[in-house]
């Protein structure tokens, strides 16, 4: 597949873009922030800068005290309210939408930041953790209440107290209470995933089953293959039958899926690549400027230009 390193943005990328302090952040490997009514004007200019498609070279976790927001999630959009935990792994393209309420002063969004090569450092096995049952990309947000919130605020709470602090090995410190913090987050959600799956029917989880598949292999496919005949010969079903599944599962059709990763990734390129558009023609594998921009526009109603300059 085609690099897409050049549009990933990790922590000195933010860091370099948004106003926050060092004293909340530990080098390029570990931030915690928060946006909140109690520094509006920060909060605000962050938000303008997550109301664009990113992909992060990291994790991500979202923890909402108050308020309400919305998160894409490549393109699922998740609805945070009070008490919720969003995890986003490396690899996927992240856009915070507006608040419902336009003001900020009853919100308060807690969100941490983990590169990629910190946490490969820490004792925590994913690939164990993610083959016993946890989906993120399927659930990586719940609702927490009772001892579990609290538990979690605590964490929270003393992680940025470590980060503020003038101790010693505060990387050292951060990443034992980062492993610590994610073995807890795995139990939240194993418990939670557990009720949901009883619950669940045998048909619809066949086709959440296919869908799941489905998704993944857009996500990996869609610069360079768009037509159904090449994921349904993947499934190993006839493309009119995956369309069916993807329909009933989902409510939208498969090539609508399709198309709306592509312009996701090329809302991606315009805004965080330097690349120009028609390196982004290439890149998608449209066969000229003229398709793409045709393409754009009807998705979008904006030329590809119109989006970079916006």
């Amino acid at each position: 597949m085609e690099d897409l390193s050049l549009q990933t943005i990790n922590i000195g990328r933010i860091k370099s873009l948004t106003p926050i302090v060092d004293e909340y952040a530990l080098g390029n490997d570990f931030i915690i922030g928060e946006v909140s009514g109690r520094r509006v004007e920060k909060s605000e200019i962050l938000l303008s800068m997550l109301r664009y498609p990113f992909r992060f070279d990291g994790f991500i976790i979202f923890f909402l005290r108050r308020g309400h927001f919305r998160v894409d999630l490549n393109l699922n959009t998740f609805e945070l309210k009070e008490h919720s935990v969003l995890m986003v792994v490396p690899g996927n393209i992240v856009k915070l939408s507006s608040p419902v309420d336009s003001h900020l002063v009853d919100t308060e969004l807690i969100f941490v930041l983990v590169s990629r090569e910190f946490m490969s450092g820490i004792r925590f096995d994913f690939n164990k953790v993610f083959q016993e049952g946890l989906r993120m990309w399927d659930n990586p947000c719940i609702s927490l209440d009772g001892d579990d919130l609290k538990l979690a605020e605590d964490y929270f709470n003393l992680a940025r107290t470590i980060v503020v602090s003038h101790r010693n090995n505060k990387l050292e410190v951060m990443g034992s209470l980062l492993t610590s913090f994610l073995y807890v987050l795995v139990d939240f959600w194993m418990a939670r995933l557990s009720v949901a799956q009883k619950q669940e029917s045998r048909s619809s989880a066949r086709m959440n089953q296919v869908f799941e598949r489905f998704i993944a292999l857009v996500t990996e496919y869609h610069t360079t293959e768009r037509g159904m005949a090449f994921y349904a010969d993947k499934l190993c079903l006839t493309p009119k039958y995956l369309s069916k599944l993807v329909k009933q599962a989902t409510g939208r059709s498969a090539p609508d899926w399709i198309d709306s990763f592509v312009i996701l990734e090329a809302k991606n390129l315009l805004k965080y690549s330097d690349k120009t558009i028609k390196e982004i023609v290439f890149a998608l594998h449209f066969p000229n400027q003229s398709v793409f921009y045709k393409f754009f526009k009807a998705h979008t109603d904006m030329t590809p230009s119109e989006y970079r300059k916006g």
